[in-house]
């Protein structure tokens, strides 16, 4: 692993801000790094307010959406809600369509088959539409590239709202209206929101023109913060505000559906790490291994003991994917090595036995494993569909439209993305994605990379130190915890592999004669020779608290060790 030491701030921004807020210089600079350098910009960031939201008529369109709802309502139109089958998309449609219905009775809700019809919009859900006298579709988290199915669905008097935040092609389909912070033409100053994020952009300018508040919204909150989590957007401006609030409502007063799944984990408080690990997973759990329905059945369930059924059925089935991805991941790393193909950029496999609903997370492991960008296909239907997953600082999007010779429809984000082609195109896709990434990645982001914040001492680590950490959260993209570096510093003796498997390290570390502190390197066993030798070590680390026996100490997460 490389070590990224990020540039040290300029030292009179960094003293300017420290005497403003009275705070230590670590402090101070952690922030500057973040682009925070006055004491207006600090108290937004430690303090978020749902006043720092911006205007949802801001957004291009959203006038235009929100006069077609109304319209909608006011004839008795027949609305359908329709979303993807991930968390993004069935929190999404949740939102909407609850929000919807404390006022509209008309109104349903569609989720695309994975398997049957794949992602985004369909033409089979055109024609649930058609079948079922519905005029008006909302699209969130798809639809930006559905052109062709936007054209099918004028031909049948349905009208179109979409609602992403994907990158848009060239053309933008001829939508009712197109809400797309992404849009080229589009002035909503903040671009890094996900689907749900725009669906509750949409719910916002549909309240206010009701005489609502944000502050009558804010039940909606723990949708849009699971949606921030499960997609890896930014957490920055408004996604920042959105998710702080959304975890105080999950943490106080979750939907029944979230209580239901809270319930079964017996979990105290959530961070949005917890909200990655543990919620996404049985969220995303129904559309990889049933159906999206059941997941946005459980999201918008009223009674508790209807949504313990559901949490039940949905951490069955979580159960079922944790078990299939583990063996399609050996299955793949089994046929990368017979390939022999462990030395070059990229990683593509197939199998048409895996499991559609599991390749991305397959994808992601094999990731972690050769650290390159990694598509894993399967069979869906006449054709083949991918993941693609990528590592950091490489735009495997960019990559794919590299290949678009060989490939019949993509979508996704500069990290992960989607894909189907014909069979006959694979193995000329294989050798054409392995040289546009040989052609255009900087080898060097092909090592994972650990990027620290600063250098800082052992003896600077103190409680006060922490709850000032602390209100850094939540974390995620764009605002990382913090990671810190310290040199010549040994462990006292004690330290050992720990863990069933001996891949944990735990170890007491100190410098000098100050006062030793312990530290767990989870998956770092194998850096023992290194740690516990008595030799001094340098050592790259978050702060972190420990409860053992209802006494909480701080300890060090240590992420990586090196001589």
């Amino acid at each position: 692993m490389r070590w990224t030491l990020k540039p040290k701030p300029e030292p009179e921004k960094v003293s300017k801000l420290s005497q403003s807020l009275q705070v230590e210089p670590i402090i101070a600079t952690l922030l500057v790094q973040r682009g925070i350098e006055t004491f207006e910009q600090a108290r937004e960031f430690f303090r978020p307010d749902l006043s720092q939201l911006h205007d949802p008529f801001l957004m291009k369109d959203m006038d235009k959406a929100v006069a077609r709802i109304e319209g909608a309502i006011a004839s008795e139109e027949n609305i359908l809600i329709y979303g993807d089958y991930d968390v993004d998309g069935t929190t999404s449609v949740a939102l909407l369509s609850s929000f919807l219905k404390t006022y509209y009775p008309n109104v349903c809700t569609y989720i695309p088959d994975r398997y049957d019809e794949g992602y985004g919009i369909s033409f089979q859900g055109i024609d649930f539409a058609e079948d079922n006298d519905i005029t008006l579709v909302i699209a969130l988290d798809c639809g930006i590239k559905a052109i062709d199915k936007i054209d099918y669905a004028s031909e049948k008097g349905i009208d179109f709202i979409i609602c992403d935040h994907h990158r848009p092609g060239e053309k933008l389909p001829k939508a009712a209206a197109v809400l797309d912070p992404k849009r080229d033409d589009c002035d909503y100053p903040y671009k890094e929101l996900c689907g749900c994020g725009v669906g509750f952009k949409l719910v916002q300018a549909l309240a206010s023109r009701k005489g609502q508040t944000i502050d009558d919204l804010l039940l909606y909150l723990d949708l849009v913060v699971t949606a921030i989590g499960a997609d890896i957007v930014p957490i920055t401006g408004e996604n920042r505000i959105l998710a702080y609030y959304g975890l105080k409502v999950l943490n106080s007063n979750p939907r029944t559906g979230f209580l239901a799944i809270l319930q079964q984990l017996k979990k105290r408080e959530l961070s949005i790490t917890d909200v990655v690990f543990i919620i996404a997973p049985r969220i995303n759990a129904a559309g990889r291994m049933k159906h999206g329905n059941e997941a946005v059945a459980l999201l918008a369930e009223c009674d508790l003991e209807t949504a313990r059924a559901y949490a039940a059925e949905i951490e069955s089935y979580n159960s079922e994917r944790r078990e299939t991805d583990k063996q399609i991941t050996e299955q793949a790393l089994q046929q990368i090595a017979e390939n022999n193909e462990q030395d070059r950029m990229t990683t593509v496999v197939f199998s048409e036995e895996w499991h559609k609903g599991v390749i991305g997370i397959v994808a992601s492991r094999l990731t972690e494993t050769y650290y390159r960008p990694t598509l894993v296909f399967t069979r869906s239907g006449e054709k083949l569909a991918a993941s693609a997953r990528s590592v950091r600082g490489f735009d495997v999007y960019n990559a794919l439209e590299g290949c678009a010779e060989f490939i019949e429809q993509f979508g996704g984000h500069k990290y992960a993305a989607g894909l189907t082609m014909a069979e006959k195109d694979y193995e000329n896709f294989k050798m054409k994605f392995e040289q546009v990434v040989s052609e255009t990645i900087d080898p060097k982001l092909l090592k994972p990379e650990l990027k620290i914040d600063a250098e800082l001492p052992l003896e600077q680590v103190s409680p006060k130190l922490y709850r000032i950490l602390k209100q850094f959260a939540p974390f995620g993209p764009g605002n990382m915890a913090p990671v810190f570096m310290a040199s010549e510093v040994r462990d006292n003796g004690s330290g050992r592999c720990v863990g069933s498997d001996k891949s944990h390290l735990r170890l007491v570390i100190q410098r000098g004669n100050d006062r030793p502190i312990t530290g767990i390197g989870f998956g770092l066993g194998d850096k023992e020779s290194i740690a516990v030798n008595g030799n001094y070590f340098k050592m790259a680390y978050s702060i972190d608290e420990n409860e053992w026996n209802g006494t909480v100490s701080l300890q060090l997460k240590i992420r990586d060790i090196k001589p």
